[in-house]
């Protein structure tokens, strides 16, 4: 038995009775889905807390008086902090009971949110952003075993319907939420967005979830060795992933220390939770067939949800020159459609394969990547509408039916384990997919600058007569030199080049995320029906 035992078991939900992940089970009564529902409400508001402050990052280190290199931090320490706290969250939840952990946490996270908009400085920001991602991340997995826990096996994909919505809606609309509040209200909303459905979060959880004992005995039993090689290990590879395009990757002597405590302190935390006796994550359940692919597939999405949402708006951004409200609007595309299309999925699964949901739903996010492989200058909100509405549908119904197979076979017992790891590599993923993506960017854009540059050469004529054209224009339009004219039309003649260039490499990037979604199709594909799985409503 694991450490997390306890806290999955046997989780009250009032009635005198106990709830579990039974196919025979009776009716749900209305608490359980209180507490699922609370729960998710709460996943969807600290995966929401990633984007809606990528989206406005530069109003914010305005706001604050942050440089460009520094400001980072205002994110990279919430992602440290919630990716550290998932595998922690299962067993701190047996130490002080759910309902007192997951109310704590929640109001805590109410209170660091309005805390960051009243942030004087970037040092006090990346304290109270490190401290909400810490409280924030606690709400992803408990959701996630709570779904697996609380309902029986007919009503778990509703459940996972629900948590999709925190898990790919969230990050798809989060740009167009921060869009909004930053343009027509200021920076500051995209932290005071939280305290209405926070306060709504923690009365429903309030009044779902009774009381259970604490075990605080259970803090000298903890698997210390492995919290402190897994914390070192997730925390230094998190911020070699997140600095390491900035910091030129291993030119920098810090970025090379970081990247050597994660390659050693990782590598000692499976040896530990594969050989202790009582494991913070019982790694071994990665070894079964669907759990282990479905996880691979996971990883694999978040390296591309993430990565997609990172990559379209510095497109618009620097590209196409959009504020951060148009990029919002043209982001919208890609989360509307999920809200009218995941509450049909549970519905579904009743009548279609979910493993073949999976793939089709895979091939229609490769295929909205592979849409966006011939971007030219003229690319922007209309011709992304397609693709961003495939993009939509592909995540829509590949997610709930992604999450009910893999946890299919999961006992009780390993629920907090798999919910852990299930939602900790999908953090991963996009974490490892967007550090991916800005040293391609980065890459690409010098390959395609050296390219296009052997073409533009002053020994050729088309280049001669658009210099003789710019010039003339500058000479048009109040420079008087000559020489001024010129050296201006060779500037502007660069910015051209590297304006193509980055184009080129924005293509390149979306390529790069359909063939990771079709590795992840792959994967989907090897997953193997299970003995028993009922889709919502089925009896």
């Amino acid at each position: 038995m694991t450490t997390l035992q306890t806290t999955v078991e046997a989780i009250p939900v009032g009635e005198g009775r106990t709830v579990l992940a039974d196919p025979a089970a009776p009716a749900v009564s209305a608490k359980p889905w209180l507490a699922v529902i609370g729960a998710t409400l709460g996943a969807f508001m600290a995966v929401l807390n990633i984007q809606i402050v990528n989206a406005s990052l530069a109003d914010v280190r305005g706001g604050i008086g942050a440089g460009i290199d520094d400001g980072g931090w205002i994110s990279t320490s919430y992602l440290i902090a919630e990716i550290v706290v998932i595998p922690l969250s299962g067993w701190l939840a047996q130490v002080f009971s759910i309902r007192i952990y997951l109310l704590a946490n929640a109001f805590l996270f109410l209170v660091f949110s309005a805390a960051c908009a009243l942030a004087q400085n970037l040092p006090q920001m990346i304290v109270l952003r490190a401290v909400q991602g810490f409280t924030g991340g606690v709400l992803i997995p408990l959701a996630f075993t709570l779904i697996i826990t609380l309902l029986p096996k007919a009503k778990q994909p509703i459940g996972m319907a629900l948590f999709a919505i925190s898990a790919t809606f969230a990050p798809a609309i989060g740009p167009t939420i921060g869009g909004y509040l930053t343009e027509n209200f200021g920076w500051e909303y995209i932290f005071y967005v939280n305290i209405a459905p926070g306060m709504l979060m923690i009365a429903m959880l309030y009044f779902s979830l009774e009381p259970g004992p604490t075990r605080l005995s259970l803090l000298r039993e903890g698997d210390w060795a492995g919290i402190v090689t897994m914390a070192i290990g997730l925390a230094a590879l998190q911020t070699v992933l997140e600095e390491g395009n900035k910091d030129d990757w291993f030119g920098s002597p810090f970025i090379v220390r970081l990247a050597l405590i994660a390659a050693i302190a990782l590598p000692l935390f499976v040896a530990i939770e594969l050989t202790g006796r009582k494991p913070l994550l019982d790694l071994r359940i990665l070894f079964r067939r669907n759990f282990g692919f479905g996880v691979l597939a996971n990883f694999l999405l978040g390296v591309a949800l993430y990565g997609s949402v990172y990559i379209l708006p510095v497109y618009l951004s620097r590209i196409q020159g959009y504020n951060s409200e148009q990029i919002g609007m043209v982001l919208a595309w890609t989360g509307l459609p999920q809200l009218m299309l995941i509450p049909l999925v549970p519905r579904l699964m009743k009548r279609v394969d979910p493993r073949i949901m999976i793939g089709v739903g895979f091939a229609l996010f490769a295929g909205s990547n592979f849409m966006n492989i011939y971007m030219t200058n003229d690319y922007a909100a209309d011709q992304l509408l397609w693709p961003n509405v495939v993009r939509a549908v592909g995540q829509a119904i590949m997610f709930a039916p992604l999450s009910a197979v893999a946890t299919a076979g999961i006992e009780p017992e390993n629920a907090g384990s798999a919910s852990a790891l299930f939602n900790m590599m999908r953090n991963l993923g996009g974490a490892i997919g967007i550090a991916a993506l800005q040293t391609l960017l980065t890459k690409r854009e010098q390959y395609h600058s050296n390219v296009l540059s052997q073409s533009v050469s002053v020994f050729e004529q088309a280049t001669r007569t658009r210099l003789d054209q710019l010039t003339q224009y500058f000479m048009n339009h109040g420079v008087i030199d000559r020489v001024d004219a010129a050296h201006r039309a060779y500037v502007a003649i660069g910015h051209i080049v590297q304006k193509q260039a980055f184009i080129l490499a924005f293509s390149d990037t979306f390529y790069t995320l359909g063939a990771a979604l079709i590795v992840a199709l792959l994967a989907g594909l090897m997953l193997k029906k299970p003995d028993r799985l009922e889709a919502g409503g089925a009896h």
